[in-house]
């Protein structure tokens, strides 16, 4: 996610995507020929009174129960019948930097079950954990927007023997913590590829521009492969001590690099997802600064461009929202820099407001709406921080290979947005696909909710 406001302005968007290219940038977009109209969808709520939700899992098991993840510290179980238990499956109480309840990126942040949690009850988590840091570093500077110095943790739990709707909170085991030196830009998700191995995401270690104190002064966290920062990674948590490393992880043979690195060149991958469906590709929301929002679909060492360019157009981190109109196809080591597979504008058409973050979803493989059947379908977190005004997309892969947006109306809602901030998605065994959201900016208050997206009436 990110921390720019933006400008609201509430509106119908007929927006655009375009092929992944590897070429230069700026690029001049234009709309694809078979663009689609707005599709209509409805929401049935199927929790209510949480704080932050963030994301929601499935452990695939057969009972058919959700577990949502709340920013604040719970994982929650809702039944196969849509009640959500009295007790937490998970509370991490003191195990969390203490959250800023006007706005916060920390917190807990993801959940991924093991590919056979039924019958060895792993599971795997990422939280934000406190850490005294240096005196001099930024989080801990008192006139900072939100202060605290904290790391990024990788955990495994285990589920309590005799009761399934409870976890073990001793059975504890960290696999990777990575300090951050600041608040934002943390990533989060954690998803079982079709492969076996667990994908971790991690931002670029906050701030803005990817070249304050902490990130590499000229080529930025995102660029630089001695880090984990700005990455996805890929580890073998079923080897090893804590993990192995698979032996196909593209840097394994790089001096230098950091083994665990599977794509890099990532602002902040805050929400990504595998297909269930198809050929099982790898979908990132990376969130962008201050023009552009984009998708990207990820191959093993790709060069995803931060901080070299924002989507398909040139940066500059010295003069962010002016565009440069040259700058590099390739990184240091003559690797392609990877276009994403969807791209949209802060402000779009006629000054309208598209979004401000991208929040990655799922590919929907459902039997609800057949029409949605292997559409991208994802958001965006609002228009700014003080309106809750979320955007929901689907987007189309097309014959030739380019994608087409489309936005999502919800029936029942004024102007037929869904008139909150959107968090996170979520998506059950059946290949349904939920909605994560809340009415306030920041991690307080009851009003966070999980919508699952159903055909409208």
């Amino acid at each position: 996610m990110r921390s720019l406001p933006g400008t609201h302005t509430a509106s119908r968007l007929g927006l655009l995507a375009t092929l992944a290219l590897t070429g230069g940038c700026p690029m001049t977009m234009e709309p694809p020929p078979d663009s689609q109209p707005a599709t209509t969808i409805a929401l049935e709520t199927v929790a209510q009174g949480l704080t932050s939700p963030l994301a929601l899992a499935s452990p695939s098991d057969g009972t058919g129960r959700l577990f949502v993840v709340d920013q604040v510290g719970k994982i929650w179980i809702i039944d196969a019948g849509g009640n959500r238990n009295a007790r937490p499956f998970l509370d991490f109480g003191t195990n969390l930097v203490a959250l800023n309840g006007a706005y916060d990126e920390r917190g807990l942040l993801g959940l991924a079950f093991h590919p056979e949690y039924a019958s060895n009850g792993r599971f795997f988590v990422r939280y934000s954990a406190s850490r005294d840091g240096q005196p001099e570093e930024g989080c801990n500077d008192p006139a900072g927007f939100v202060v605290g110095c904290h790391s990024e943790v990788l955990a495994e739990y285990r589920v309590s023997t005799g009761d399934p709707d409870m976890a073990d909170p001793e059975s504890e085991r960290i696999l990777l913590a990575v300090d951050k030196p600041q608040f934002n830009h943390n990533g989060g998700q954690i998803a079982f590829g079709p492969d076996g191995y667990l994908y971790v995401g991690f931002g670029d270690g906050g701030g803005a521009n990817d070249n304050e104190e902490g990130h590499t002064s000229d080529l930025g966290n995102g660029q630089d492969l001695t880090t984990l920062l700005g990455k996805i990674l890929r580890i073998d948590v079923d080897s090893g001590d804590p993990y192995a490393i698979p032996a196909d992880n593209p840097f394994v043979n790089e001096p230098g690099a950091q083994p665990e690195i599977w794509a890099f060149g990532l602002r902040n991958p805050w929400r990504f997802s595998f297909d269930i469906g198809g050929d099982r590709r790898l979908f990132v929301a990376d969130a962008g600064q201050n023009l552009f929002e984009e998708v990207d679909i990820i191959v093993p060492g790709g060069n995803y461009g931060w901080h070299i360019r924002e989507g398909m157009h040139c940066f500059d981190p010295l003069n962010p929202g002016m565009p440069p109109n040259d700058c590099a196809t390739v990184d240091r080591n003559g690797n392609p820099l990877i276009g994403p597979i969807i791209e949209y504008p802060h402000v779009a058409e006629a000054g309208h407001v598209a979004g401000i973050a991208a929040i990655g979803g799922f590919v929907y493989r459902g039997a609800a709406i057949p029409e949605l059947s292997g559409w991208y379908v994802f958001g965006d977190f609002s228009t700014d921080f003080i309106s809750s005004d979320g955007t929901l997309f689907a987007a189309q892969e097309n014959s030739d290979g380019t994608w087409t947006l489309n936005e999502l109306v919800v029936a029942g809602r004024t102007g037929g947005r869904i008139g909150r901030f959107i968090l996170g998605f979520g998506q059950d065994e059946t290949g349904e696909v939920y909605v994560l959201t809340t009415a306030n900016v920041g991690p307080t208050g009851d009003t966070g909710e999980v919508h699952k997206i159903v055909l409208a009436p």
